[in-house]
């Protein structure tokens, strides 16, 4: 039941009210004020014109019996549902005009900080479940598993999304390539940490890590910003379409050989080290889903 409250109460109800909808919808039967005093934990003085708000809001009704006694019976689940799902469908619809008219031009591209797992997840989700035309993500199994729905919702919508997995994905969703070239435990090593990489739509991206049990992150809407990080996944996934083309053992022989491309791999392990080093935001927080 203190889910079900919590949950009435994200959605506008008080504690109060929810503690006692949630009672006459446990109930089975219509109930008295003292009842639902009694079997919700709503004190006695305030049960009253807690119902009386719940009778206002149309999420509850009175029964008046012949000897002028009141008891009170809940709108059914499904209806106040579909009921609070029409009203915030309408709010959304009314924001979506009237937020863009107030809003003041900004003084500069939105940049801000994530400073744990959680708020880097919950930022991921934003970008997302926002975007419209296109999207990009390079990803390990780990964030994939957290953001594998909102990107399939992101397909379903039409948007064409091109993602980079670290690994076998059990369940591909877009356009989905695993990259193998180098092996994801090779990347790891020589990074020292697992990236994550969304673009939303070419106008927002997060950037963000994982090294050990700590995260840091940031999220920007600034043009060059976004078009590095875009530019990033196409080029890694342009990368593996040439090892598929002309051979994993090729490009591995040249990878391997060639002086140049060992000159840009030097410094292995060296980005997790210079965030160790540096603190990073709140690097030292645990990693929490």
């Amino acid at each position: 039941m203190r889910d079900v409250v919590e949950q009435l109460q994200r959605l506008g109800m008080s504690g109060y009210e929810a503690k006692a909808y949630a009672t006459l919808v446990g109930a089975g039967k219509p109930l008295n004020g003292y009842e639902v005093a009694k079997r919700s934990g709503v004190p006695r003085s305030t049960v009253y014109e807690t119902l009386g708000k719940l009778v206002a809001k149309g999420a509850a009704y009175e029964l008046r019996g012949s000897d002028d006694a009141t008891d009170y019976l809940p709108l059914p689940p499904r209806s106040l549902l579909e009921r609070m799902r029409r009203e915030f469908d309408d709010s959304i619809e009314s924001l979506e005009s009237s937020l863009p008219r107030i809003m003041a031009p900004p003084e500069a591209h939105l940049t801000h900080n994530l400073k744990d797992a959680r708020a880097l997840l919950t930022r991921a989700e934003d970008v997302v479940a926002g975007s419209h035309t296109d999207l990009f993500l390079s990803i390990w199994p780990q964030e994939m598993e957290r953001l594998s729905p909102l990107t399939k919702l992101a397909v379903e919508r039409g948007v064409d999304t091109s993602v980079m997995h670290f690994g076998p994905a059990p369940d591909p969703v877009g356009h989905l390539y695993e990259h193998r070239f180098p092996p994801p435990a090779v990347a790891l090593e020589h990074l020292g940490y697992r990236l994550l990489v969304i673009v939303g739509d070419r106008r927002e991206t997060l950037i963000g890590g994982f090294v050990d049990d700590s995260a840091w992150g940031v999220y920007t809407e600034d043009p060059a910003v976004v078009l590095m990080a875009a530019e990033y996944i196409r080029n890694d996934i342009a990368m593996e379409i040439i090892a598929d083309r002309i051979g994993h053992d090729s490009l591995r022989e040249i990878w391997a050989g060639d002086p140049e491309l060992k000159r840009l791999r030097a410094g292995h392990g060296r980005p997790a080290a210079l965030l160790r080093a540096v603190g990073g935001p709140d690097l030292n927080q645990p990693l929490t889903y």
